[in-house]
């Protein structure tokens, strides 16, 4: 197993890349990145929890090609100063990660890995999932699981049900050690893989993967239900709820 021990450090330079290179496929016609959230678009939010974040230095934004000058003055227009880059994604995830991952600083120790659209992703969350990483080389922030998962065969029978105690629901920011990282890009390259998570990239190397706090608020728009519940947290914070 590929475990390492590395020193916990606030120092280590540290790139964020936000992934925002989807098609958005469940929204209903609606653009996810740019759907207004309290009178800001919902990149903005998220750009702005990573610019904001004291122990990251850089962000380097993928998009989809079409819309990179739309980015470029967004990202002016709100003085999101941290954004160094803004890139184009490819057909898949693991495409778009690795096109921004090739982009980041040469000085890059760590990788943080976020959602575009996962726009209440508070500084704790951050934090925890940076530490968690320095300490281990690889971490996710997670929550558990609030329902009983199933496990369903193809003939649409319950086959059976995993222990609610152990499973938990992963989130993103997801942060790596950057040597660790691109040894599991090039395995992946090498081997022809494609992975729907940066976790599952790096555990097909042998890498074991620790769990940082998440938090249930901290969720990815998806659908418009999505976009409604996440407007009234925001709400609900004004309101001091």
């Amino acid at each position: 197993m590929l475990d390492f021990l590395f020193r916990k450090t606030t120092s280590a330079y540290t790139s964020a890349v936000v992934v925002a290179a989807g098609q958005a496929s469940r929204m209903k016609g609606i653009d996810k990145q740019l759907a207004q959230l309290d009178d800001l678009p919902v990149l903005v939010h998220t750009l702005r929890a990573f610019d904001q974040c004291r122990q990251i230095d850089e962000v380097v934004l993928v998009c989809r090609e079409e819309q990179l000058g739309e980015y470029l003055a967004m990202t002016e227009e709100y003085q999101l100063e941290k954004v160094s880059r803004i890139v184009r994604g490819g057909q898949s995830r693991q495409q778009s990660v690795f096109a921004g991952i090739a982009q980041c600083s040469q000085q890059a120790q760590y990788f943080c890995i976020h959602d575009g659209a996962r726009p209440l992703v508070s500084q704790q969350v951050i934090l925890d999932a940076l530490a968690a990483a320095r300490e281990h080389g690889a971490a996710t922030a997670a929550v558990k699981s609030k329902d009983t998962i199933k496990v369903v065969g193809e003939d649409g029978t319950i086959q059976y049900t995993p222990d609610r105690e152990r499973l938990y629901c992963t989130q993103t920011p997801q942060v790596f050690e950057a040597g660790l990282y691109r040894r599991a890009m090039e395995a992946a390259l090498a081997q022809g893989k494609e992975y729907t998570d940066d976790c599952q990239l790096v555990e097909a190397i042998g890498q074991k993967v620790w769990i940082s706090p998440g938090e249930y608020r901290n969720l990815k728009i998806t659908t418009p239900e999505d976009l409604a519940i996440a407007l009234a947290l925001l709400e609900a914070d004004e309101e001091g709820l």
